[in-house]
């Protein structure tokens, strides 16, 4: 009984497209992360670049109107901007865009396919700001299997192609079946005219295409059928691609296909056997047509790229070549290395010399006037390709690398997408390292062409743009050869365009931990640490080793934010601060206009904080205030002026007049005053009937408006007038009713200013400052916390209301972009975030509330549980808890202070996450600028602690949910461990040349001539220092070695006295060949102290070996075993356990066979249990003692597994084995010896299969500082907690190659009930995007041929949405299963990680 959370998404994009989907003229990317579906707008921001920029300044002009002409060393830099994230139900292996009829927003919809060979076609229902599944189509039939040895639908290459028309959509599924599905169209002669006046028509249209009376009338879609390729010729036994392609009057597809598999083994028997086909398809007759062939192809050829006008047909791309096929069947190709010749004899053009690497390459159109391709190869370099033409046909292909100085290798990674933005910009994604938009520039001299691809309309600039001026001639033939085609390809010159004609840069980046290598958990949190070392370990929470090749990195993950400490001091009995920036007030008249300068105010040395006010407890219960003054670096207490400091009680501090004018909010008045602090003005809080002070609640600033909140719950607005006075505004709608909680609303996004105000019963009310009779938008059902808040939302009679106390509305985001926002406080401290949408539009000269809708953010986030009582006690009464703040290193966020002090952190290509501040509560946290601390912020703590600090520099919150900073290495890392002597040990490696070695007996081996030879990489070892992130020491290895696993490990080096020292052991295999056999070596260091290098006081560490032995086969793991300080490790086909002696030798002491590979060796510290695991042949549960020496099998896996992964996994005193394979599955074994299944322990019993959906990377063993809460059957209080503190509570840590983090945590009987029955409430409840089911997503065929178990692993991802429902199904689902809410709160606590990771460690 377990649970499996994702404690952070997947960040691999494994698919993009780029189309008009919010609406008909916008231009958005869909970004697909294996489980994850993203929206984004593009944003075009004015930047600066640095004189080395790689895109000429001069050459982006063309992409933008006339009033965006770049200033000098300024470009127009593209931004993605999140609108939305979805997560699935599926893994997604394909996207499409089709233009169907009548969808909700007149854009296009998109089709995703995914991996269990479903297709769901999708709109963005701009109404509820969500997607609207318009239909789903499931093609996994088990009569389509094919014969019994066919692969199975997971092991097969499935993948979606559509017509460029949207006519019909192919999904490729199985070992060679076609599934179409039909869209219905419009007339064609009414798509010419755009009118507008789309409801007859599309009744019309709909009229003329339905085919099935009136149910089938009004779908975009026709009814689907499936094709066997073999039907459409018989030849297509191996299908290799197939892409429909451009300018054909009915849906026409190319397809790579042959009646033989292709193989490089077979070459001279097999040496061109693929045929590339073209069909056009009858889709009413469900029929083909064979149009042209073309026998003879390359066998490496692997894609079919079609390609719109000027150039037509289709590109075929190969290992060693590039063919165009044109649409009569000319082909024109070209050898890009020299093992084209002997791989084919197809005819080809030479360009030998290039010597590219075409595998896994990414092809994306360039620019639609000139028809230039884009080739980005699997090392990241960029490759241009364009066409000569002799008159309209092809004559010839050229490809052309980009220059390092022109941008051709500012990439460092593979492309596993793209899509092309228009104007200029191309989004490369990529599962190895981040996700780049590539913007673009064409650098022409006199020769050559006119335009780039600036000169395309200023609208998406996607290829599909000029598809409706193609349908002018109703009387053109099949290949739709007509006037406008002829015209446009007029416009293209015969010669290629010329070297050097681009030049890239990159505008912006979608970061990725993708792939997840390694990991290196805080010791604190490592159920493996070694006990009684030193540890500082001051890193993170987690340290990784991401990103593959030259994009190999390090990247530190923090749950909690920890900021950059720049001065720290004790502020006895400090109860608040404020920072106040202050102005000089200018002439009368100007005071508006200086507000109002944005200019001014940005300025960096202009602003500079120039006092700090803090509240201090006095005598006798009372409070004093204290002015401190800013100058410089340093801080000191000031008397002048006339500021009320003793037994003044300062509820907040702020500036109005455009910072001329300081505000004083006192707990009965209001005083301000000048820059200088002198008096001006004081206005006391009495009751207008009886004359009684009022105490102030809270008070809000936005310039020229304050809002103050009074003990009787009535609010008084006041504003400053032209000559600097504050004076109270007259608005009987505000101060007649009652009011719970109010917030003032400014954002340079809206030109007026709006109240905010919370209802005792829950209501919320937005009041423009330009208009304060009524509010201009009300929606009472903000209590009931909906996930959709309109102004017509009425909630049910019993509907069940949350205990709102305090909202805050302000904007959230970057430099970028920022964005409405509304934060909900409940009374249990809960955030609940709404963001602002408009539907329908409005204008621009529209109120900002016309229209006004929220929608609920998803967010995880659980205040921190505090015994601290005595804080809350003396802030009874102070003002809100949340604090707006505008510019925070470039960050507007919002901060919740208290017992769960919080940051609310968004980037502009990220949803807003609320991130922890580290260490404890938070009394009081202020914005502080000055020329010490840029941006950043003050804050007291509860140990009455001032502290100055900084967020993190390159550091980025929004993407993860965690605070995470990457260190490149410019290598791949295999492998990594934390040494005690504060230094992380990285295993990497460096390319070299392969040559074939000397060998007595292959004397052809001396003949090899090439220069085109192969790269195999040597491994390098890196001793990082873990303060400063430099290389201190490096340890080249052997050529051809390899590091496969590095482990610190606590092992004895002396046999008399015993001694126990940390060492590292590195594993390592010396690959010479496939007809070689494969060695290895295992290599022990132990980190010595030197004389450090001249001021570089960090080098005084090295490694030094004592230890190399090389044995027969690959060391693929090391682990401790035992209590004697051994170890073991898996060399070959043998698991041998060794100890180290005084003289520099490992002797074995007992051994285990094993069958293939050992990809895993754990042990359970303390009991001698080893796990072992194969690439093959599955997992083996064995016992290790000392006296005498042997290993002992315990049991074994029923079913052969690959096991890529594994750890042991104890709890409440039994022991599971917890096993990741190949098909991306958890499998959960049990050892039970009392068992009659398990044959007296030899069988691990099978106990459930979890379909995680992610490729598994590790496992790591954790132990939480929490306990699962346990109630016994009678009736207790919220704080009974029955915990048994005697057995610690162990996780593991699972990490893929998709870049996700999950949890892995063991369950008791009553927490699984609970759990499962609130699992299954929300599967029910939640919307289902894609129309997917999230329970069938999780099952698996288990040994027995049934999906599920009745004990199976509970999905936590659907827990962790809780905060989705209102308030009222939260009640009903704890109902259902009689749970209460603070035991399910302590749960979700435990899953969430909080015992591992952050302020639970």
């Amino acid at each position: 009984m377990q649970c499996y959370t994702e404690l952070a998404p997947p960040t691999a994009v494994s698919h993009a497209l780029q189309l008009p989907f919010l609406s008909s003229k916008a231009n958005n990317l869909v970004v697909a992360k294996n489980s994850l579906l993203q929206i984004f707008e593009i944003k075009s921001t004015i930047t600066e670049v640095s004189a080395d920029g790689n895109a000429p300044v001069d050459n982006l002009g063309t992409d933008l109107d006339a009033e965006d002409v770049p200033l000098q060393r300024t470009e127009h830099t593209a931004k993605l901007v999140l609108v939305a994230e979805f997560p699935l139900a599926g893994t997604v292996i394909s996207l499409a865009r089709i233009k169907a009829i009548n969808t909700k927003t007149r854009a296009e919809a998109l089709l995703i396919a995914f991996r269990d060979a479903k297709l769901s076609l999708v709109e963005w229902d701009a109404e509820a700001f969500n997607l609207n599944t318009i239909s789903i189509h499931y093609y996994e039939n088990p009569d389509l299997a094919g014969a019994p040895w066919a692969a199975d639908l997971k092991d097969t290459y499935n993948f979606l192609t559509a017509d460029p028309r949207s006519r019909c959509a192919a999904l490729k599924f199985g070992v060679h079946n076609l599934a179409i599905l039909p869209f219905r169209q419009r007339d064609l002669a009414e798509d010419d005219y755009d009118s507008g006046l789309d409801g007859p028509k599309v009744d019309k249209a709909n009229g003329a295409d339905g085919v099935d009376g009136q149910v089938t009338e009004h779908t975009p879609y026709s009814s689907s059928f499936v094709l066997p390729l073999t039907s459409l010729d018989p030849a297509l036994t191996h299908p290799v691609h197939l892409a429909f392609l451009h300018e054909y009057r009915e849906p026409t597809f190319g397809i790579v296909a042959s009646d033989r598999e292709a193989t490089p083994s077979l070459l001279v028997e097999r040496k061109d056997i693929l045929i590339y086909t073209v069909f056009t398809l009858d889709l009413e007759q469900k029929a083909s047509t064979t149009l042209l062939s073309v026998p003879g192809l390359p066998y490496d050829i692997s894609r079919v790229v079609p390609l719109p006008l000027p150039i037509g047909g289709a590109l075929l791309l190969g290992t060693n070549e590039v063919i165009h096929v044109d649409q009569a069947g000319k082909t024109n190709g070209v050898a890009v290395n020299e093992f084209a010749k002997s791989c084919t004899s197809f005819a080809l053009s030479d360009q030998s010399e290039l010597a590219l690497h075409l595998e896994g390459c990414a092809v994306e159109l360039l620019s639609q006037d000139t028809g230039d391709i884009i080739l980005v190869l699997n090392d990241g370099k960029l490759v241009t390709l364009t066409f000569t033409l002799d008159g309209r046909t092809v004559s010839g292909v050229t490809l052309q690398p980009v220059a390092a100085d022109h941008g051709g290798h500012i990439l460092n990674m593979r492309a596993s997408c793209t899509a092309n933005l228009g104007r200029g910009r191309i989004f490369v994604g990529s599962e190895d390292a981040d996700s780049v938009v590539l913007g673009w520039s064409s650098i022409l001299d006199q020769f050559g062409r006119k335009r780039s691809q600036g000169g395309v309309a200023a609208g998406d600039g996607d290829s599909s743009m000029d598809e409706d001026e193609e349908m002018d001639d109703m009387d053109d033939d099949l290949y739709n050869d007509t006037a406008p085609a002829a015209k446009k390809i007029t416009d293209v010159a015969a010669a290629p365009s010329a070297p050097g004609s681009y030049a890239f840069r990159i505008h912006d980046t979608l970061p990725s931990l993708a792939p997840i290598r390694d990991v290196v958990v805080r010791q604190s949190s490592d159920a493996r640490r070694i006990p009684n070392a030193k540890y500082t370990n001051t890193a993170g929470d987690l340290l990784l080793s991401t990103g593959r090749g030259n994009a190999g990195a390090v990247s530190i993950l923090n749950r909690e934010l920890e900021p950059t400490s720049l001065a720290k001091s004790t502020l006895g009995s400090a109860r608040a601060l404020w920072a106040v920036h202050a102005k000089k007030q200018a002439p009368t008249g100007l005071v508006t206009g200086i507000g109002q300068d944005a200019e001014a105010n940005m300025s960096s040395d202009v602003d500079y904080d120039q006092y700090l006010v803090v509240c201090k407890a006095g005598s006798n219960n009372t409070e004093d205030t204290v002015v401190y003054e800013v100058t410089g670096n340093d801080i000191e207490p000031t008397d002048k002026g006339d500021f009320e400091r003793e037994e003044a009680s300062t509820m907040n501090v702020g500036t109005l007049a455009g910072g001329s004018k300081i505000v004083q909010v006192l707990r009965n008045e209001v005083k301000t005053y000048d820059s200088e602090l002198n008096l001006d003005q004081i206005i006391p809080m009495e009751d207008e009937e009886t004359g009684e002070e009022l105490r102030v609640i809270s008070a809000n600033f936005a310039d020229p408006y304050l809002l103050i909140l009074r003990e009787d719950s009535s609010v008084k607005l006041f504003k400053t007038s032209n000559t600097g006075e504050v004076e109270e505004v007259e608005c009987d709608a505000l101060t007649s009713t009652k009011w719970l909680s109010v917030s003032l609303y400014k954002s340079p996004l809206i030109s007026d200013i709006f109240v905010f105000l919370l209802e005792p019963e829950g209501g919320l009310h937005i009041f423009a400052t330009s208009d304060l009779e009524s509010p201009s938008y009300v929606a009472e059902g903000l209590s009931f916390l909906p996930p959709l808040l309109t102004a017509e939302y009425t909630a049910r009679r019993s509907t069940a209301k949350a205990a709102v106390t305090e909202i805050l509305a302000a904007d959230i985001g970057d430099a970028t972009s920022k964005s409405s926002h509304l934060i909900v406080r409940t009374s249990t401290d809960d955030l609940v975030i709404y963001k602002a949408f408009h539907h329908p539009s409005r204008a621009p000269t529209d109120p900002w509330t016309r229209n006004l809708r929220w929608v609920k953010v998803s967010q995880r986030h659980l205040p921190r549980y505090s015994e601290e009582p005595a804080m809350d006690a003396e802030d009874a009464g102070r003002e809100s808890t949340l604090i707006a703040l505008s510019n925070v290193r470039g960050y507007s966020t919002v901060f919740q202070r208290g017992t769960s002090p919080c940051f609310i952190l968004k980037e502009s290509s990220s949803s807003p996450k609320v991130i922890d501040l580290a260490g404890g509560a938070i009394k009081s946290l202020t914005r502080f600028h000055t020329s010490a601390c840029q941006r950043g912020f003050a804050y007291i703590d509860a140990e009455n602690t001032f502290h100055l600090a900084q967020l993190p520099s390159q550091t980025h919150f929004g993407h993860l949910g965690w605070a995470t900073q990457r260190y490149p290495m410019g290598s791949e890392i295999h492998a990594l461990s934390y040494h005690p002597r504060d230094l992380y040990v990285v295993g990497t490696g460096q390319p070299e040349e392969f040559s074939l070695p000397e060998d007595t007996y292959h004397y052809e081996w001396a003949k090899e001539d090439t220069t085109f030879r192969p790269h195999v990489e040597q491994g390098v070892i890196k001793v990082m220092d873990a303060k400063t992130w430099t290389v201190i020491d490096e340890h080249v290895l052997d050529p051809q070695e390899v590091i496969l696993c590095i482990k610190t490990l606590n092992l004895e080096v002396s046999e008399t006295i015993h001694e126990r020292k940390a060492l590292v052991a590195v594993g390592t295999a010396i690959l010479r060949g496939e007809d070689l056999a494969t060695k290895g070596n295992i290599r022990i260091f132990e980190v010595i102290t030197v004389v450090p290098e001249p001021e570089r006081p960090e080098t005084n560490r090295k490694l030094r070996l004592i230890v190399k032995d090389e044995v027969k086969g690959a060391v693929s793991a090391v682990s401790e075993l035992g209590s004697q300080g051994f170890l073991i490790m898996a060399q070959g086909q043998k698991c041998m356990v060794r100890g180290l002696k005084e003289d520099g030798t490992l002797l074995p002491v007992a051994f285990m066979d094993t069958q293939c590979y050992v990809t895993v060796l754990k042990s359970l510290p303390g009991t001698g249990m080893l796990l072992t695991g194969d690439a093959f042949k599955g997992l083996w549960f064995s016992g290790y003692t000392e006296e005498p020496y042997k290993i002992m099998l315990f049991g074994r896996s029923r079913n052969v597994l690959e096991v890529l992964t594994a750890e042991l996994l104890p709890f409440d005193k039994q022991l599971h084995l917890i096993v990741a394979d190949a098909d991306n599955n958890l499998q959960v074994l049990q050892f039970d010896p009392e068992n009659p299944r398990s044959m007296g322990g030899l069988r691990l019993l099978h106990k459930s299969t979890f379909h995680t959906g992610h490729f598994p990377v590790s496992m790591s063993l954790l132990q939480s500082s929490l306990h699962m809460p346990s109630t016994s059957d009678l009736p207790v209080s919220s704080s009974a907690m029955a915990i048994d503190s005697t057995e610690p509570l162990h996780q593991i840590l699972h990490t893929t190659q998709s870049g996700t983090l999950a949890l892995i945590t063991p369950l008791t009987e009553s927490s699984y009930r609970r759990l499962s029955g609130l699992a299954m409430f929300l599967a029910n409840t939640l919307d289902s995007v894609c129309g997917l089911n999230p329970r069938a997503y999780r099952a698996v065929d288990n040994e027995l041929g049934t999906a599920g178990a009745a004990r199976g692993i509970i999905d936590g991802n659907l827990l962790m949405r809780w905060g989705e429902l209102g308030e009222q199904r939260r009640k009903e689902g704890l109902g259902k299963v009689g749970a209460e809410e603070w035991v399910f709160r302590a749960e979700r606590e435990v899953l969430s990680g909080r015992g591992v990771f952050g302020g639970g460690k």
